[in-house]
């Protein structure tokens, strides 16, 4: 069984409330869908095919217990969950970074799961597979990159409409460069919105555009 890799390294965990812990990146290629605001779209071109094997032992020499899939969208390839079975066997910590626009069902329940629920700045909202709300769980995370107003009362009106904070962690952050944080942070607490703001972390320590950090 293999999978297409885009690229495997080593990092801090930039966002999430794993935020600053040292983490594995297994970055997977391909993706159909197409965010006007992307940050990876070197990831949606084809990857190099490697056995789950290969792909688990390269994770382990990295000597971390925490290990992110993410993409592209990872959910767009059949083999990925059983790439997570294999890594949450080997004793890791693994979350899973997902667009929200494939069926989660399959992810094995261990699995840290974060899905980034599309807003209308990205052109791909409607995309969205939306019974996904319906299998969210105390261990998962939803989050919501804003670009504009708009976006910030549609993640609002999710929030609140799905009690999404409820039955997970929810989080907030912003497009860089095209919304000022401390903009979104004023609403949330004028809203008294049950959700956690972030940063991406990894772009305030390292260029915003370079790969693999």
């Amino acid at each position: 069984m293999q999978l297409e890799v885009c690229e495997i390294f080593l990092s801090i965990q930039g966002e999430s409330s794993f935020a600053g812990l040292p983490c594995a990146f297994v970055r997977l290629a391909g993706c159909p869908l197409g965010c006007r605001w992307c940050d990876t779209l070197y990831a949606k071109e084809p990857g190099r095919r490697l056995a789950l094997e290969d792909i688990a032992g390269q994770v382990r020499r990295m000597e971390v217990g925490l290990v992110e899939v993410t993409g592209g969208e990872p959910l767009a390839q059949a083999a990925t969950p059983a790439l997570l079975e294999m890594l949450v066997e080997r004793g890791h910590t693994v979350l899973l970074e997902t667009s929200g626009a494939f069926d989660i069902a399959e992810v094995p329940r261990e699995v840290h799961l974060i899905m980034d629920l599309k807003c209308p700045s990205s052109g791909m909202h409607e995309r969205m597979h939306w019974p996904n709300l319906d299998l969210l769980r105390p261990l998962h995370q939803v989050k919501f990159v804003l670009a504009t107003r708009e976006d910030y009362d549609y993640a609002r009106g999710l929030i609140n409409e799905h009690r999404l904070f409820e039955r997970c962690t929810v989080l907030l952050s912003t497009v860089l460069g095209q919304m000022e944080p401390r903009q979104v942070v004023e609403w949330m607490l004028k809203d008294k919105l049950p959700a956690r703001f972030q940063l991406q972390m990894h772009k305030y320590i390292w260029p915003p555009n370079e790969r693999g950090v």
